[in-house]
């Protein structure tokens, strides 16, 4: 084990004593701590040797060259992406400078699909959201929400679980649980909740994660996969294929069902083990008379915000989703409701570069013909039929978001959703909602999602009290999903077949 020895020096000539230190020496055998940090390395590793090995092998029947190549690169980047080796923006940059180094695409039309419209509409949305929280405002939903319902333990927790629902409908879902998890925290203080062993301290983190992922997977405003799909779809077919309000008529029916079940479910799981509330509505009914009556400043963000998202459902398709978001951004540069400053600590740049990549990766693998060719000696061996292609994608993303990135996931799948689609003879459209809401679905484990993360870290939680339930969550979204595709999305006449 390393131990920790306290260096203090003698005093000097003046008569004063430098600054302690302490220094940790590791008293383990040196094959231990190689092996201890070679992790990393070996990843590192696993991913070069996919891609030289796919790469330098005899062209494969039914594969182009150019396809080869391409597979190569895919493959390095899900070893990056699944097993973390980089961070996932750099993987995508790695993407980026490979494909044109290895012929797939010009160096000019790589680097040209950063000008993407759904990047500008990621970035657009980030940028609201930034406004919302630094304003205030959002903060002073919850605080009134949770006042006004919070007056018995059934209603509070309700009050948590759908409050958070309905605020990832507008901002990202991690941001809503970050921003929420204060007030939460601070109730569970108040009620003197034990970390670990109250069912009802339990329960509230528990509906701040779920209520934030189910309501991320209801708009494009809850998290970046649907707009990152969208992205991907777009540069395949060459039109966009979704408005606003046509993407969350696509993921109703499992948004709705996951709040009235996962409600039920915290109850069967998380039985109320307190009686009283009456400190916690006092501390909320402290909190909002400190906030004072609302500002000039909030009640602007507010009405812009409220503005875009309906210029986003009544004219979106007609002026581009990205238009709006940039013109609502500008308005409230205009205002001097928002400093730049405050964008380049809000914004998660690095989700920006993620995504660009990952377009120019699907992109490849649809030019190339190397996401048919997956698609082919892969799921669509049995996935033959519009119906059992969706199961499989939306199985395979719900899977893979419990263990990576959902950003990740939606890189991966796209292309060989979208090689599936074509063999299948379905609507390539249908391929982007199989995707991205499956991958949204993440409530078992704290690797799937932050808003998990984020309610794990509050102590409260063992990791039992997430799988178990999760899991069963998870599973009735991805049947609830699938019954939609097979019985309500036709009705839409976007889902073929």
């Amino acid at each position: 084990m390393p131990r920790t020895f306290n260096l203090q020096p003698p005093a000097t000539r003046t008569g004063h004593k430098a600054m302690t230190m302490d220094v940790v020496v590791d008293t383990r055998p040196l094959w231990i701590v190689i092996l201890s940090r070679s992790g990393r390395i070996a990843r590192l590793a696993l991913g070069v040797a996919a891609y030289f090995v796919i790469s330098r092998m005899d062209t494969p029947v039914g594969l182009t060259l150019q396809g080869q190549q391409t597979l190569a690169v895919f493959a390095l980047c899900v070893t990056f992406w699944a097993l973390n080796v980089l961070p996932l923006m750099i993987t995508s940059l790695l993407a980026i400078a490979l494909l044109p180094l290895t012929g797939v695409l010009k160096s000019e039309e790589a680097y040209a699909l950063f000008g993407n419209s759904a990047l500008f509409f990621i970035l657009g949305a980030f940028i609201l959201a930034a406004c919302l929280t630094k304003s205030g405002l959002s903060t002073r939903i919850s605080l009134i929400v949770l006042r006004k319902f919070g007056h018995s333990p059934k209603a509070l927790l309700a009050a948590v679980f759908f409050l958070n629902a309905f605020l990832s409908l507008w901002i990202s879902e991690h941001a809503v649980a970050a921003m929420n998890f204060p007030i939460v925290a601070e109730i569970a203080t108040v009620l003197a909740l034990r970390p670990g062993r109250d069912n009802y301290g339990k329960a509230l983190f528990v509906a701040m994660a779920w209520g934030s992922t189910i309501g991320g997977v209801a708009t494009l405003l809850g998290g970046g996969r649907a707009p990152l799909a969208l992205a991907v779809l777009e540069q395949v077919t060459g039109e966009p294929s979704f408005t606003f309000l046509s993407w969350s008529l696509h993921a109703l029916p499992v948004v709705v069902a996951l709040l009235l079940v996962g409600y039920w479910l915290l109850g069967r799981f998380f039985p109320v083990d307190v009686a009283d509330v009456s400190k916690a509505a006092d501390v909320l009914n402290a909190r909002v008379v400190e906030l004072g009556r609302a500002r000039l400043e909030e009640k602007a963000v507010g009405a812009i915000m409220a503005a875009t998202v309906a210029a986003w459902i009544l004219l979106g398709h007609r002026l581009g989703l990205a238009n709006v978001a940039i013109m609502a951004v500008v308005a409230l540069f205009t205002l001097r409701l928002v400093a730049w400053r405050d964008v380049e600590e809000s914004v998660n740049w690095g989700v920006i570069l993620m995504y660009g990549g990952a377009i120019c990766l699907g992109k490849a693998l649809d030019v190339s013909g190397a996401a048919g060719w997956i698609a082919e000696r892969t799921v669509g061996v049995w996935a033959s039929s519009p119906a059992a292609v969706c199961a499989s994608l939306s199985l395979t993303s719900w899977l893979l978001t419990e263990a990576m990135s959902n950003s990740a996931v939606v890189a991966l799948m796209m292309p060989i959703g979208l090689g599936l689609a074509r063999n299948a003879g379905m609507s390539l459209a249908a391929v982007a909602p199989a995707v991205a809401v499956p991958a949204g679905l993440a409530f078992a484990f704290p690797i799937g999602t932050p808003a998990n993360a984020i309610a794990y870290s509050s102590g409260y939680l063992r990791l039992r009290d997430l799988i178990v339930p999760g899991f069963l969550l998870g599973v009735l979204g991805w049947c609830v999903f699938n019954l939609a595709v097979r019985f309500y999305w036709p009705l839409l006449r976007v889902y073929a077949g």
